[in-house]
């Protein structure tokens, strides 16, 4: 199964690019923002003046890979305590829904993200990886918040 959702994946990367998947901002603040599927957001917030008060912004587009590499990202970076995540969820693959339940319960013995209603919520990355993500790092629940005006009301 995980090679035909990787084949599926990618042939969605070649029929339908983004381009823009995430934004450098202040290597020295310890907040990053999420923007799931809102690029419109995405692109708003990495062209604006918040940038010099967040770390890094980035999309969130599946529950396993997208996931992989957020919980590696803050592993490499411990600057990072918190995350606002925000925009719209994407609907079927629910990376939103799955970052918070994989917070609050971690994941099975097959690293399946418990509670997850998504639709293929495994990992691949390392219990220690999950548990600095469980302990260290803040999640802020604005999902489906597109307002930059309220996400910025999170961060000054």
């Amino acid at each position: 199964m995980n090679r035909l959702g990787d084949l599926i994946g990618e042939a969605c990367r070649i029929i339908f690019p983004i381009h823009e998947e995430t934004f450098q901002g202040n290597p020295h603040t310890t907040i990053a923002i999420c923007t799931l599927s809102s690029l419109d957001l995405l692109r708003k917030i990495a062209n604006s003046q918040l940038m010099n008060q967040i770390s890094i912004v980035g999309r969130l587009l599946s529950e396993n890979k997208g996931i992989d590499e957020i919980i590696r990202y803050v592993n490499r970076n411990p600057k990072i305590k918190t995350i606002i995540v925000c925009g719209r969820d994407v609907p079927g693959h629910k990376p939103g829904h799955a970052l918070f339940k994989l917070h609050k319960y971690g994941v099975d013995l097959d690293g399946k993200i418990i509670n997850s209603i998504s639709s293929y919520p495994y990992l691949s990355v390392t219990k220690s990886e999950i548990i600095y993500f469980q302990k260290e790092i803040n999640l802020i629940n604005l999902v489906n918040e597109t307002d930059y005006n309220k996400i910025k009301l999170k961060i000054i």
